[in-house]
């Protein structure tokens, strides 16, 4: 079991790091603009279940894979550029249309919960923070390593539910009432797509 001082550090280091400019509030902030603040709650939730993949690979080691392997690490971050590219593309080519209204209803929550997903764990970067972050938090005087892991992972995601929701609903307030200007709305999309190619090109010239 993690102790009261242990776990409390690793929260406040977890909130900071989601405060943090990063791929994921980036995410949440241009998916809440684009859709409203329940499609970004809805990416919010993908991320996190991302989150969950990626303590699990790390309390399995799986994750020391993508820090040995260059192979399978460039294999992933291909996969998630050309994922963010794809996104770029959709956000250019979006009809301005009222949040509320049968175009923009398009976008399901489901489908925007697995955008969080796939964007979270096909990011290899963030399996190797997890690698080398949470074994920093652990240790074998404390019981066994697995349940330490995996509470280590449940305050994380505690973390980026309050800030990511936070953002969700700030730019999602913000979005929906920039939406009733079509134009506005154009340049919301628009700005979207240049931030994907850019986190995409970070991505992908991103090394181990």
């Amino acid at each position: 079991m993690l102790p009261f001082d242990t776990a409390l550090a690793f929260f406040s280091v977890s909130i900071l790091l989601a405060l943090s400019p990063g791929p994921d509030n980036i995410f949440v902030l241009t998916q809440s603009a684009m859709y409203g603040r329940t499609s970004g709650f809805a990416v919010t939730l993908g991320l996190c279940t991302g989150v969950v993949v990626h303590t699990l690979a790390v309390a399995l080691g799986v994750a020391a894979i993508f820090q040995t392997s260059a192979l399978a690490f460039n294999i992933l971050k291909v996969l998630g550029a050309a994922y963010l590219v794809y996104l770029a593309w959709g956000a250019f080519n979006a009809k301005p249309a009222s949040l509320g209204s049968k175009e923009a209803a398009q976008l399901s929550l489901p489908s925007l919960y697995r955008r969080g997903v796939i964007m979270n764990i096909t990011n290899p970067k963030v399996s190797i923070f997890f690698l080398s972050f949470l074994p920093q938090f652990v240790s074998v005087n404390n019981g066994p390593l697995l349940p330490q892991f995996l509470s280590l992972g449940a305050l994380f995601i505690v973390s980026a539910l309050i800030i990511f929701g936070t953002i969700a609903l700030l730019a999602g307030t913000l979005g929906e009432a920039l939406s009733r200007s079509p134009r506005i709305q154009t340049i919301i999309n628009r700005l979207s797509a240049v931030v994907f190619v850019g986190l995409a090109i970070k991505l992908a010239i991103s090394e181990r």
